[in-house]
């Protein structure tokens, strides 16, 4: 899959926190080893006990659509070839109370509907200077 934003976006900065989720090709999400809370974004203490152990979570990848925006202007010069692209706020269906943001991919915009069933799918993108590998997750409509 090419990339949603072009290949000269930024790709995200790799951290132990969020390496997983960036470059494993699953949907891997932090699970908190004191209460189980599963979060994203990943952070260094659980936002619902305050735990700081932590490991992964691989989900099944499948979710609902929440919200949905549709960009039709760019919000900067670079995305100008791009609009318009579908935003969507996504609930993992194996996470309860997780919201996850992304795009989707592989239906016109203004088709997608919040209630529609996605899965995750992965852009690959190899950054230049290192030759870090990414597998970005994104999301395509499955029912």
């Amino acid at each position: 899959m090419s990339r949603v934003l072009g290949e000269g976006w930024a790709l995200p900065d790799l951290s132990d926190w969020n390496r997983a989720f960036f470059t494993s090709g699953a949907l891997t999400l932090q699970r908190c080893q004191s209460c189980g809370r599963v979060q994203h974004p990943p952070e260094e203490v659980c936002t619902s006990c305050q735990g700081s152990g932590f490991d992964d979570f691989v989900s099944t990848g499948l979710g609902r659509v929440e919200s949905v925006a549709v960009v039709h202007h760019p919000v900067h010069p670079a995305l100008a070839d791009r609009v318009p692209y579908a935003i969507v706020l996504v609930s993992v269906a194996d996470a309860p109370g997780l919201l996850i943001t992304g795009n989707v991919v592989g239906t016109a915009p203004e088709a997608v509907r919040i209630g529609d069933e996605v899965r995750v799918v992965f852009e690959r993108a190899t950054d230049p200077s290192n030759g870090q590998v990414f597998q970005i997750p994104q999301w395509e409509i499955s029912g």
